[in-house]
């Protein structure tokens, strides 16, 4: 392993295409420090949502809306080369419906799944063995509304996850206020209901976003988008089921102005999770009780630009860079260990539309 492969992260960013960027980036970032290098253009792609290194980090996938003229998502498939950082593409399939906007895979990196907003469905491909994808195995299309007529008129899956065995799959659906929960066969690529019924309902006019496993596997945490609240779960690991053990808001009481949340993740040691606000333009903290799964506040960080979309946690949860699409800017925060609170670093690099980050 060469030293600079030792003392530093690769760092990809999925950018929407609209005004001036060319599709997915890459930087490096110092693993002491946090210091970003200049971004550069590691593949032209448009309008790349969502990327997702594969295990070993010698793949990287990506999701990528519809562009004029061309309703269908892509999921595109590339090989990476460490030194440089620069993306090879391997190939893409068309996952259908409109707005692929998220994609994971299991931990044997078998098994590609993938959300689609527009269309509603979540779609299901076979990972060969170079790398690239194997042709569409399953769609599977939600059903449901609820209250929000402007934005829940129709099931609207905008994530999926796998819980860290890769048996079963969590998908929040913004648009029918459900979670739906799968069960995955890796050898055949497709997904059945996991439970009688196979959905759990959120509040309504929530609009579950985005979906993390606690590290213990006992607790899981998704973040309601129109309702700016993280829910908190017990996990069941033998049935999948989810059990709400309470709900918080990602904002000060007495917040007024539009706010819609993003992202969450859940920092590697298990003390603490985070959420993105937009509009409030804000990573909310909170502490999580390692016997209840319960939050408490930590406070609310700027991410010192606007519209956080996405946002990453490094593998040792020591930096998290935010990815302030509306001022085009990746922003770094040094990670506390103890109080969970983030201080940032000074470093600041400018990418397009920033829409998702990942780490290698």
């Amino acid at each position: 392993m060469s030293t600079d492969a030792r003392d530093k992260w690769l760092v990809y960013v999925a950018t929407y295409t609209n005004r001036n960027s060319s599709g997915i980036y890459s930087l490096k970032m110092d693993r002491s420090t946090g210091a970003l290098t200049r971004p550069k253009v590691a593949a032209e792609a448009s309008n790349p949502a969502f990327v997702r290194p594969g295990p070993g980090g010698t793949r990287l996938y990506a999701a990528a809306g519809s562009t004029e003229g061309d309703s269908s998502g892509k999921i595109l498939a590339f090989s990476v080369d460490r030194p440089s950082g620069s993306l090879r593409p391997i190939g893409q399939r068309t996952s259908p419906g409109d707005s692929a906007c998220y994609l994971t895979m299991d931990g044997a990196g078998k098994v590609v799944l993938a959300a689609n907003y527009t269309s509603g469905s979540v779609t299901v491909f076979p990972v060969l063995s170079d790398g690239s994808l194997g042709e569409l195995t399953q769609t599977l299309r939600h059903e449901g509304s609820s209250v929000n007529p402007d934005r829940q008129e129709a099931p609207h899956p905008h994530s999926i996850n796998l819980d860290a065995a890769g048996r079963f799959a969590y998908s929040p659906d913004l648009g029918a206020d459900k979670i739906y929960i799968y069960r995955l066969d890796s050898a055949s690529a497709t997904l059945s209901p996991a439970l009688t019924p196979w959905v759990h309902s959120s509040a309504a006019g929530a609009g579950p976003r985005h979906f993390t496993i606690h590290p213990n596997g006992e607790f899981a945490y998704v973040i309601n988008e129109l309702a700016s609240t993280i829910t908190a779960y017990d996990l069941d690991a033998a049935t999948g089921s989810l059990s709400e053990i309470e709900t918080v808001s990602t904002l000060s009481d007495g917040y007024g102005e539009v706010n819609h949340t993003a992202d969450v993740y859940v920092l590697p040691s298990g003390k603490f999770i985070y959420g993105s606000n937009r509009g409030n333009d804000s990573i909310a903290i909170f502490a999580i009780d390692s016997d209840t799964g319960r939050l408490s506040l930590v406070g609310r960080e700027p991410t010192q630009g606007k519209t956080p979309r996405g946002f990453a946690i490094s593998p040792g949860g020591e930096f998290l860079i935010a990815a302030n699409e509306d001022s085009d800017t990746l922003v770094v925060f040094r990670i506390d260990q103890a109080t969970g609170e983030l201080s940032p670093t000074g470093d600041v690099a400018e990418v397009p539309e920033p829409t998702c980050v990942a780490l290698i």
